[in-house]
């Protein structure tokens, strides 16, 4: 019994040493972005997509692919526009004369890592294509199913001030991202590193400095531990019990739902294995509600004009709850 207590996390060290790599890479070009990074490569592991919000030059877009160019796995971006239509994401049947048929030409979103730049530029009808893939990981074009590589991860970019030639993302498609991260300005240290470290680089290119640390396979190897944490069961209650909390809420309108709840759980696990660790703490779930739920609901509307935030209401609900111990 100890020999299998043991070797499990031995097992787990290696995942928290693979993640520092990871990490220790990304440093090597971002500055002060710690907390992104770790729920980028949380959500990787947990299976899930991310959703990044911030203002133009915020790295948003570099740091996203500095992690995928930190895995030796595929990576696509794609540029979301006013007319971009489905096919341009999924691909489209082409017709081979040699073969006298038509043959499926796979589009930019059959990768391990892709990056959609601009979510909310493109018309419903193309975001409505992300809803398959991302939830069921394949894509039905023509009467034909398509399975997704494996690991496969949605990271979408969104620019919360310019709304001018923008398309609201409907609750349905925000469910299906397992963070929603909210990056904000640097500090004015961090703003000094960030223009010394650029200054010093010189004409190096970003991606002759950050190295592949892990493969496909070793990615895949990683997130089948995640499923094995412990997770007591009155930690399953406490976030049962914090998602009612939001249903039931005055200051908000429309409550989780119950992928919210597995979210949480999952996401938990991540960051526990992630710190080496074999078990979950209420620690682990706190660190991960607010991205978790910030886009999965509603404030009223009266809360809204008042200047309050989701954040601020889940953080009300947080306090109010005896945290298990």
């Amino acid at each position: 019994m100890e020999e299998q207590i043991f070797q499990q996390r031995t097992d787990l060290t290696s995942l928290s040493e693979a993640v520092m790599s990871i990490r220790n890479e990304i440093k090597k070009i971002i500055v002060g972005q710690d907390e992104m990074v770790k729920l980028i490569i949380a959500a990787m592991l947990a299976d899930g997509h991310v959703l990044i919000e911030g203002v133009p030059g915020v790295a948003k877009t570099l740091t996203a692919k500095l992690i995928a160019r930190s895995l030796d796995t595929g990576f696509s971006r794609v540029q979301f526009t006013p007319d971009l239509m489905p096919s341009d994401v999924l691909g489209t049947p082409v017709f081979n004369p040699r073969e006298a048929a038509f043959e499926f030409k796979k589009g930019p979103v059959f990768s391990n890592i892709v990056l959609v730049d601009e979510i909310n530029r493109a018309p419903a009808k193309t975001q409505s294509a992300l809803l398959e893939i991302m939830e069921e990981r394949q894509a039905s074009v023509d009467g034909r199913t398509y399975p997704m590589a494996s690991p496969f991860m949605v990271l979408a970019t969104q620019n919360p001030v310019e709304q001018e030639g923008t398309y609201r993302l409907p609750e349905a498609q925000l469910d299906r991202f397992l963070f929603k991260i909210i990056v904000p300005y640097p500090g004015e240290a961090d703003e000094l590193a960030i223009l010394s470290r650029f200054h010093q680089m010189g004409n190096t290119q970003v991606n002759e400095i950050v190295k592949p640390v892990l493969n496909t396979q070793q990615i895949n190897n990683l997130k089948l531990h995640i499923r094995n944490i412990l997770m007591e069961e009155k930690l399953l209650q406490f976030i049962a019990k914090l998602i009612h909390q939001t249903r039931n809420h005055k200051s908000i309108y429309l409550g989780a739902s119950p992928r919210a709840s597995l979210a949480i759980m999952n996401s938990a696990k991540a960051i526990a294995a992630m710190q080496g660790r074999d078990f979950a703490t209420p620690d682990d779930i706190r660190e991960v509600v607010i991205p978790v739920l910030r886009h999965r609901i509603i404030l009223a509307p009266d809360k809204e004009m008042e200047g309050i935030t989701e954040d601020d209401v889940i953080k009300q609900i947080i306090q109010g709850m005896d945290v298990p111990r």
